[in-house]
C-alpha cells in the first residue's frame, strides 16, 4: 500500500473535485501556526482562524496549477510528547 493519494488528473474543463485535508494549528508566540499534514505547506495568522483561512489560500494556490494531485495519506494523526539530549 503506497503512503501516497492519487486524487485524479485535473482539467480546466473538469469539475471542482474535494481534497479530505488534515491541518494543525498551534500557537507560537504572539502568533498562531497551520500546517497541512498531507502536503508540505505551512502558514500563519494573529487568530486561529486567520492561520487556518491563510492556509486554506496557500492550498488552493499550490494545487491551482496541479494537473494530477498526489497527497500523503494521514491516518490518525497523534501528538506524542518527546525528550532530546543535545550539546
Amino acid at each position: 500500500m503506497s503512503s501516497f493519494e492519487t486524487c485524479g488528473n485535473l482539467d480546466e474543463d473538469s469539475s471542482m473535485r474535494k481534497l479530505n485535508l488534515k491541518s494543525i494549528v498551534w500557537k507560537e508566540g504572539t502568533y498562531f501556526v497551520s500546517q497541512c499534514l498531507n502536503v508540505d505547506i505551512a502558514s500563519y495568522g494573529k487568530t486561529k482562524k486567520e492561520a487556518l483561512q491563510h492556509l486554506d489560500d496557500a492550498l488552493e494556490l499550490y494545487f491551482e496549477d496541479q494537473k494530477s494531485i498526489r497527497i500523503q495519506k494521514v491516518e490518525r494523526p497523534e501528538i506524542v510528547p518527546m525528550s532530546i539530549k543535545y550539546a
